[in-house]
Order: structure tokens, then sequence, then C-alpha cells
């Protein structure tokens, strides 16, 4: 299997991972939220563009989210220091919970359909994620 296709089949596993636990949680949270939030804990407060870029989602559509986890407090708008006339999105604490809360969630559905590994198989995933994440950070600028 050449490289690429390697890396499409992990995309493509990423994908059926999160499908699998919102069925299974019977969540009906739109992925683009823990995207967002995950975003926002990451990479702070930022512009509605930025995040919907980030997010890889129209800013129209962000707008429509952020306006949704604002009235839900996960998030709140703030005046831009650098520009007073924009707002920069930012994570709540309610946020903050409601992502860890999910993250248990993902782990609480996972476990049992990951149960019979070896050591030696979550080996293999704890590199390929450190490896994934080693080179995507470099995708993105930072080291």
């Amino acid at each position: 299997m050449q490289s690429t296709e390697a890396l499409t089949e992990i995309i493509t596993a990423a994908y059926r991972l999160a499908r699998v636990v919102a069925q299974e949680a019977g969540s009906t949270t739109p992925t683009a939220q823990w995207r967002a939030l995950t975003v926002l804990e990451e990479s702070g407060p930022m512009r509605v563009g930025a995040l919907a870029a980030a997010c890889r989602v129209t800013q129209p559509g962000m707008t429509r989210l952020v306006e949704l986890m604002a009235a839900a407090g996960l998030v709140e708008k703030r005046p831009d220091p650098a520009d007073a006339r924009a707002a920069v999105i930012q994570i709540t604490d309610s946020g903050s919970a409601a992502r860890r809360a999910w993250i248990d969630t993902v782990g609480e559905v996972l476990a049992p359909k990951f149960a019979g590994l070896s050591d030696e198989d979550w080996a293999a995933i704890r590199t390929t994620a450190a490896l994934l994440n080693a080179r995507t950070d470099l995708m993105n600028g930072a080291e």
C-alpha cells in the first residue's frame, strides 16, 4: 500500500469511528461543534472566519453554529482587541466541560470495541497518533 493510501485509510477510519460513536451514543450534536470547541480549546479565541476555515465549514454555517453554541453557553463573543468592530469567539468553562464530557463518551463507546487489543496493537495506535500529531503540527507551522 502506498503511503498516501495508508493515510487515506486512517482518515476514512477516523470518520467511521466518529460516526459509530455519535450513533451509539445517540448524539445529535453536529460534529462541527466538537471540532469548533476543540479548535478554540487548542488555539484560543479567534474570529468566526478563522474558526470556519479551521473547521472546514462555510462562514455562514459557522456563524449559525456559533450562535447556537453561544445560546447554550459553550462559547462567548468578545470584542477583538485588534479591531473593535470585530468579535472573537472564545470557549467558556461550560464549553470546555462539554468537550471533556464528549471525549469521555467517546472513550466509553469505543472501549468495548478495542478491549481485545494487545499491548503491541496499543503501541502501534499510540505511535500512529503521535506521528500524525507531529506531522499536522508541522503543517500548521508549529514545532
